[in-house]
């Protein structure tokens, strides 16, 4: 599998520990390399379909300047959409409350952007899942807070916590792109670099 990739060292720009396991899920051996300091801002004007491939896209392009000419670099971002508010990650636990409560009873979208990039080619795009909740309590909510500490999540919550498995009554598209990662479409994609 993969023989076209056999000449590059593929390299994962992420810290999340989600997506390094759903990339190796995939059987490709990779490196995770992230760089310091890498911006994760867009235009205000941007559609919101658009965004997160365009930070994932900046993302890439941070790394242009550090790649060898045998890597290929992937690149990722999620964001969480819901009546038009773009969700990144909490700053803390009353904003992890307030998105939760947005959440509550509604189906929202979960957008990740991903860029591949190698020295002589650059693709991106965007997959998009619809998860609908069921109605939070504010018992559940705290308690997800206060025992899974989702600070590091795109719209304060992880599909695959506790949250997900009591609050998750609907999904539309890719499980895994809602863990932040859409595997299925990366394989795709790989496969014709």
């Amino acid at each position: 599998m993969f023989e076209n990739l056999k000449d590059y060292h593929i390299i994962l720009a992420s810290n999340s520990p989600r997506r390094r396991e759903l990339l190796a899920g995939l059987g490709l051996h990779f490196e995770v390399r992230v760089l310091p300091d890498i911006a994760e801002s867009y235009p205000e004007e941007l559609p919101v379909e658009q965004i997160a491939e365009y930070i994932a896209r900046e993302k890439a392009d941070a790394y242009r300047r550090t790649m060898n000419e045998d890597e290929l670099v992937i690149t990722a971002d999620t964001i969480v959409v819901a009546d038009g508010e773009v969700m990144g990650k909490p700053h803390d636990a009353a904003d992890a409350h307030r998105m939760l409560m947005k959440l509550s009873n509604r189906t929202h979208q979960v957008i990740t952007g991903v860029c591949l990039t190698t020295g002589k080619a650059q693709r991106a795009f965007s997959v998009s899942t619809d998860v609908t909740f069921k109605r939070l309590s504010q018992e559940e909510v705290d308690y997800y807070i206060e025992h899974y500490r989702p600070y590091d999540k795109a719209g304060a919550y992880g599909i695959q916590e506790w949250i997900g498995y009591v609050g998750v009554t609907g999904l539309r598209g890719s499980y895994f792109n809602v863990m932040g990662l859409p595997v299925q479409r990366i394989y795709e994609e790989l496969t014709k670099v």
